[in-house]
C-alpha cells in the first residue's frame, strides 16, 4: 500500500511541478511526459529507499 500511494504522490507533486515549471518558462505543459517523468521519479526515488543500508544494519557488527 506504501508504494502505490508513494507513486500516487510522485504523480500528483510531479503534475503540479510540471504544470508551473511549463508556465513559469512559457513552455506548454504536456501531460503524458510529466506523467511518465514523475513515475519514473517515483520508481527511482523507491528503489534507492529499498536498497539504502538501514540504520539497524549499519550499526551491528560484522562478527
Amino acid at each position: 500500500m506504501r508504494y502505490i500511494l508513494a507513486l500516487l504522490w510522485s504523480f500528483l507533486l510531479g503534475q503540479v511541478v510540471g504544470y508551473i515549471g511549463g508556465a513559469l518558462t512559457g513552455g506548454t505543459y504536456d501531460f503524458m511526459a510529466t506523467t511518465i517523468i514523475s513515475l519514473v521519479a517515483g520508481v527511482i526515488i523507491l528503489l534507492i529507499g529499498q536498497l539504502a543500508p538501514s540504520k539497524k544494519r549499519a550499526g551491528q557488527s560484522v562478527h
